[in-house]
């Protein structure tokens, strides 16, 4: 498939890596039941304080895993938004230059106007064949909306 034979998808579009999600959202499950049943039967020299901060401590490490399951790509009429796990990037569509996804790469790379480059963490280079279509078509919204006009 050639970049340039995919087309614009309709907006609002959200691009989510689907194995990462299963796994973060997976495991925090886990962990919190986990942690739930551990509180529950833990031995009697365990005191009630040892028991909360057990689900504390589940409910910590699951929230841990949220900020890696959430991490997505938003584009919309206005711009681009990337939700990474510790911070969300808004842009808007004459920032965006480019979007790269080099073999090998953990994430999809987004070029901005200023000079900044970002990782989209919600492109994961992992999911390969899926993940390039997704580049593909960021590319094809970004040469449809992301160039300033020129002519003056």
């Amino acid at each position: 498939m050639s970049p340039e034979s995919v087309s614009p998808p309709p907006l609002p579009v959200v691009w989510r890596p689907r194995n990462g999600r299963a796994v973060a959202y997976g495991f925090a499950g886990v962990i919190v039941l986990g942690a739930l049943l551990m509180a529950v039967f833990l031995p009697p020299p365990f005191k009630l304080s040892d028991r909360v901060a057990m689900v504390a401590l589940g409910g910590l490490i699951a929230w841990v895993l949220h900020l890696l399951g959430r991490c997505r790509v938003e584009a919309d009429e206005r711009g681009v938004t990337v939700v990474n796990p510790l911070r969300v990037h808004r842009y808007e569509w004459p920032e965006v230059i480019d979007v790269t996804l080099v073999e090998g790469e953990p994430w999809a790379k987004i070029d901005f106007s200023d000079g900044a480059t970002i990782g989209a963490v919600g492109l994961q280079g992992s999911e390969k064949g899926r993940t390039v279509r997704q580049v593909h078509e960021l590319r094809a919204l970004i040469r449809e909306r992301g160039e300033a006009d020129e002519t003056r």
